[in-house]
């Protein structure tokens, strides 16, 4: 009982520590970095705009579930994709240098903040979205009710909009417990250990950027992003309401790890990976094309160029 007891203790003094590091010292670095662009007023809150590049066709990148500072995660893509177009990234609420807001996560919402956030940033449509992940349900949302607004979409690793599995039920456990590891400074703690600067270099990334995406990850979590991630099947349900334009160009990225690898969510819905991509170009309709490169779901890392490239053959016709 007397060890359990200093190991408690241990812990005890432990989390204290690091959840005064968390809120002093980690705190103090992130709030001494200014945001890349500029922070536009929406609704209930402000929303963070970042360009680069001035070419006459503009590229919205949206990002992923979970990404801390987009607007650094997308840099090397962002400067390579600004030598051809006008490259524009969007900060979500509770992302990034983005404030928080009140307004409930659903597409609807989603979509009018990216329209009035561009909009009040100085830049107007048409446009062409490059979304990951989940933005990329957001994003056929944005075309299915505003199509006249949209050029064409560049699906980075794209979630389906044909496939609604459900959220495991222990997720809603896990990310509150995720939320108070960020509490106790876990996060901040970890991230530097767990980061290959080297890697990152080797793909564009410069030391600045690397260290803004470390300290924002260990303030990542708060309740837009939890509510982001618990209601990601209620998106694809409203993304399937409507049908996607037949005018409206699709080209979907796909990473071979995505494409080959099963996983659980997958194999409980009894179809492979391959059958899931497969359902969501149908559902698109014949417009779509699709590569697949190398690299895992966060395929813009080591792919910059190529997917410059496809932009450059889906776009410069």
């Amino acid at each position: 009982m007397i060890i359990l007891g200093i190991i408690a203790a241990v812990i005890a003094v432990c989390m204290i520590i690091g959840a005064a590091l968390h809120a002093t010292y980690f705190k103090e670095k992130l709030e001494h970095i200014e945001p890349y662009g500029q922070l536009v007023n929406v609704h209930d809150g402000q929303m963070h705009v970042y360009s680069v590049g001035s070419g006459e066709k503009t590229i919205v990148l949206l990002p992923g579930m979970g990404v801390a500072l987009p607007s650094a995660e997308f840099g090397p893509l962002m400067r390579r994709l600004s030598e051809e177009y006008t490259v524009v990234c969007v900060e979500y609420f509770g992302v990034g240098f983005s404030s928080e807001t009140a307004k409930p996560r659903s597409c609807e919402n989603y979509v009018e903040e990216i329209r009035t956030a561009l909009n009040k940033a100085g830049f107007k449509a048409p446009y062409v979205l490059m979304p990951h992940s989940v933005s990329s349900v957001f994003s056929e949302y944005y075309a299915e009710k505003y199509p006249s607004e949209i050029d064409g979409i560049i699906s980075l690793d794209g979630t389906s909009s044909a496939i609604e599995g459900e959220m495991p039920a222990i997720v809603k456990y896990v990310l509150p417990i995720a939320k108070f590891q960020q509490a106790i400074g876990l996060t901040s703690l970890l991230g530097p250990l767990a980061t290959n600067r080297k890697s990152l270099v080797s793909f564009g990334y410069t030391e600045k950027e690397i260290n803004d995406m470390l300290a924002f990850s260990g303030f990542s979590m708060n309740d837009n992003v939890l509510d982001q991630m618990l209601n990601s099947t209620e998106f694809i349900k409203q993304a399937k309401e409507f049908p996607f334009p037949e005018s409206i160009p699709y080209f979907k990225i796909i990473s071979k790890q995505t494409y080959e690898v099963s996983n659980s969510e997958l194999k409980k819905l009894g179809i492979t990976p391959q059958e899931y991509q497969e359902k969501h170009l149908e559902r698109i309709g014949k417009q779509t094309k699709l590569e697949i490169l190398d690299g895992t779901h966060f395929i813009y890392l080591n792919n910059a160029d190529r997917i410059a490239e496809i932009a450059d053959a889906f776009l410069l016709k």
